[in-house]
């Protein structure tokens, strides 16, 4: 089942656009713990923590690994800028394909207060100067029109 899970959540297609971008793991200097868990099947279960909005203590045990090890990894990937590095490959390939229509767009933003501040916060000129951030997103006309 684990392995039918990890293809489903992430296809060979998206898989060999990704693999090169995951950082390479690195086992721990002091030794110790568990062997490496496959890269992919970790992937996989990132993808279905996000995609569930399953809590990461809730990862089912077929993924074969800790939630303590799915989160960690997603943790790492993160800092790591894996994320921006795969939206980037994956609207290239599309673009490649001519599966991208930029003809028509839409654009969205919504200001939030930051709670804490952060490196990413600055003066909101819509709430009195209070640290905030301003998350935009942006979609091509065939991902809006369908």
């Amino acid at each position: 089942m684990r392995v039918d899970l990890s293809r489903r959540l992430v296809p060979d297609e998206l898989w060999e656009l990704l693999a090169p971008l995951m950082p390479k793991f690195v086992s721990r200097p002091q030794g110790g713990g568990t062997a490496p868990v496959e890269e992919r099947a970790v992937f996989a279960a990132v993808v279905y923590v996000l995609t569930s909005g399953c809590a990461w203590r809730h990862l089912p045990e077929s993924f074969g690994f800790s939630p303590a090890t799915a989160h960690r990894r997603f943790s790492v990937w993160t800092e790591a800028g894996l994320w921006r590095r795969l939206h980037r490959a994956v609207l290239d390939e599309l673009g490649a394909r001519g599966d991208l229509d930029w003809s028509s767009a839409i654009v969205d933003a919504a200001s939030v207060r930051a709670k804490s501040g952060g490196s990413l916060t600055g003066p909101n000129p819509v709430d009195r100067g209070k640290k905030g951030s301003k998350p935009h997103v942006l979609s091509e006309a065939l991902f809006s029109a369908g």
